[in-house]
């Protein structure tokens, strides 16, 4: 659950926290994944002809996080992607749930980048959006999980940095924020602007409303590409060599019916004595 941080001088945090609901925007990035319960493999490839473009839990996770803060202090959601010419439609989901309004870069060569160049994309566009208070990333995209794009971008854009957050409060102009680690939890304070990167167990994403999603279509979004970010795509330093599923030791056995099917499955529930 996100909630202001009341404790201490209320008055004092009282007058802060009304200048926070008057001013904080929060960032979300989110990454544009094909929809990974529609992936089907072959030949231990993954075939992605036909698969529609979505939006990751863990990203979903974090647009939510940023909703709850906004719903908290009366702030503005921003969702920033990057993204092909699908992506206009993908971000509908984003601003269906409750996000306000969009900031895109739309570019077909996306894929060729690698993560230090999607960084710095991200921290462009980022800067794009007027005045932000927090910066929020899933731990790690749906496709890749490599982790890394919300350090990066913390670097790029000079930010303090949280990550694997389980839980928010914003306590003025500051951020509470616990983190799970391997063997204990740890609390830290972080002061905004700052960029965190929150775990896929913080909460539960909404569901939006027909009228929600009908109503998506009519939020603000600004649309950029390279040139527009005067940014240059490099060959990437770091490649896909090639993604396989594991492999697959079925026996191959041919039943002709149930029965021998049964004798099939005694035997190795056995261990075949």
């Amino acid at each position: 659950m996100i909630v202001p941080y009341l404790g201490g001088n209320d008055e004092k945090r009282e007058a802060v926290l009304k200048g926070v609901r008057e001013l904080m925007k929060i960032v979300v990035a989110m990454k544009q994944i094909p929809d990974l319960q529609q992936i089907r493999i072959r030949d231990r490839k993954p075939i992605l002809d036909g698969v529609p473009l979505t939006f990751g839990k863990i990203d979903k996770n974090a647009l939510e996080a940023a909703v709850q803060i906004k719903e908290a202090v009366n702030g503005e959601v921003v969702v920033v992607s990057v993204g092909n010419e699908e992506l206009e439609d993908t971000i509908k989901e984003a601003l269906a749930a409750d996000a306000d309004s969009s900031v895109m870069l739309i570019e077909d060569d996306i894929e060729k980048m690698d993560s230090a160049q999607t960084a710095k994309v991200l921290a462009e566009l980022i800067k794009q959006v007027e005045r932000y208070d927090l910066v929020i990333f899933g731990e790690g995209s749906g496709d890749n999980y490599s982790g890394q794009m919300g350090s990066r971008v913390a670097e790029i854009l000079g930010l303090p940095q949280a990550g694997y957050v389980t839980s928010i409060e914003i306590d003025g102009i500051a951020a509470i924020v616990k983190r799970s680690l391997e063997d204990q939890e740890e609390i830290l304070e972080v002061k905004l602007p700052a960029v965190i990167s929150v775990a896929a167990d913080l909460n539960e994403p909404r569901i939006p409303s027909v009228s929600k999603v009908l109503k998506a279509g009519k939020k603000p979004k600004e649309i950029f590409n390279l040139d527009d970010l005067d940014i240059e795509v490099c060959e990437a330093l770091v490649a896909t060599s090639s993604s396989l599923a594991p492999a697959s030791n079925r026996k191959g056995i041919e039943l002709k019916s149930v029965s021998e099917l049964v004798e099939v499955l005694k035997s190795e529930a056995s261990g075949g004595n």
